[in-house]
């Protein structure tokens, strides 16, 4: 029996590993798609921070999502340094959600 049950954990862990890879693929090509990469980059700054620094500032707040979502829409200045970010109004909001929801687990 507990041969079964490790089995089946073993395996609901891989298959959450894999949906969070595949959500995590997704999210950035949605990133790519859009035109963010041009001025972020995973892992080092570009014109805009990256997303895993951007990540370390949210960190712990809970509203981040909502008011990121607000900026990257609208774009903003003045948060990472005197280069402003354009609008992105171009960008379908839920799309926006996804690459935050996925910034903000770096």
């Amino acid at each position: 029996m507990k041969k079964f049950l490790c089995a089946g954990l073993m395996a609901h862990a891989l298959f959450c590993i894999s949906a969070n890879a595949a959500d995590a693929g997704a999210a950035q090509a949605l990133a790519k798609k859009s035109g963010c990469f041009a001025c972020h980059n995973v892992d080092k700054k570009v014109l805009g921070p990256s997303y895993k620094q951007v990540s370390a500032k949210y960190k712990n707040d809970t509203g981040a999502e909502a008011r990121l979502l607000a900026k990257v829409k609208t774009g903003g200045s003045g948060t990472w340094g005197d280069i402003p970010m354009p609008p992105n109004a171009h960008v379908k909001d839920e799309d926006i959600k996804t690459v935050i929801e996925w910034i903000l687990t770096l």
